[in-house]
């Protein structure tokens, strides 16, 4: 489990017309790119999506409200799945974690190349019979943006968002972080201008991060000129809930031909969680005594 360095800040701002979040979550990014051992490319894809959901998830009003952020890409990362609740916790993967791609023309990462298109969605588990389920079609495969046309589109919140991750040279995470800013429907034209043009000549989420700017400091760059009440701070890790009686759980729901032959085979196995990479392994004996208790 990841220590709890990283953390979002929630604020309103305008006579609250504004709402804005914004994180720091390089400790957390760190964590899932040791676990799954991601290419740079990939974590930075990974990174700014765990950041999102870290920030939607608080948005969320039950304890035990969960969201996942999935996006489904043609590019050769595939997809990504995190999952987020309402306390800071998330978790996630990539369906590949070892895509390499040269940079982009600007040097950057070249992120919406190892997306590309495709679909995002967001799915609200908040206890109801059904969970709410967004889809929208992917815009750029940058991941910001394509949350931006998200909220706008599925959940009619005009908003701006921003992602960013950082490598080193070594290719840990040197920062990671972002922000969203929602507007509520009362907002006025003349406060919407003067927020565009601010995000217009904002620096990119690294950089400020690099020039050491916390996460209360980044909404008050966003929304310079506004009076922001910050109303919470939450801490964020990177936190997995698997245990070795949910994997007991997943196998015990293998068909009993598919337990036989694994047991037929005679080799001890190792089952390893999707989300944080973490390995469980089962002698013969231990299978045997599994299928006695099912």
């Amino acid at each position: 489990m990841s220590a709890y360095k990283d953390y979002i800040v929630r604020a309103t701002a305008a006579d609250d017309a504004i709402r804005a979040f914004a994180i720091t979550s390089k400790d957390l990014v760190e964590f899932a790119r040791a676990s799954h051992n991601t290419s740079p490319v990939v974590t930075a894809a990974l990174g700014r999506m765990l950041s999102a959901a870290a920030m939607m998830g608080i948005m969320m009003k039950g304890d035990d409200d969960m969201l996942t952020l999935q996006i489904q890409g043609n590019g050769p990362m595939k997809g990504i799945t995190v999952t987020a609740d309402a306390k800071g916790h998330v978790k996630g993967f990539a369906n590949v974690p070892d895509v390499m791609l040269p940079p982009n023309k600007d040097g950057k990462l070249d992120v919406g190349g190892a997306i590309d298109l495709g679909i995002m969605r967001v799915i609200k588990d908040m206890g109801l019979k059904e969970p709410y389920v967004g889809t929208v079609p992917l815009q750029t495969g940058e991941i910001a943006e394509d949350l931006t046309y998200y909220f706008a589109t599925s959940e009619q919140v005009p908003s701006s968002v921003g992602l960013g991750v950082l490598m080193n040279k070594d290719n840990t995470v040197a920062q990671a972080g972002g922000f969203i800013i929602q507007l509520m429907p009362f907002t006025s034209d003349e406060i919407i201008e003067k927020l565009e043009e601010n995000i217009k000549n904002l620096p990119s989420v690294t950089t400020m991060l690099s020039e050491g700017k916390t996460p209360e400091q980044i909404l008050e760059t966003v929304l310079a000129g506004f009076d922001v009440t910050f109303h919470e701070t939450v801490d964020a890790g990177f936190v997995c809930d698997c245990s070795a009686e949910r994997v007991e759980r997943s196998l015990c729901s293998l068909g009993d031909e598919d337990v036989a032959d694994i047991i037929a085979d005679g080799k001890p196995i190792e089952v390893k969680c999707q989300f944080c990479n973490k390995a469980y392994n089962y002698t013969v004996d231990e299978l045997i005594e599994m299928r006695k208790r099912k």
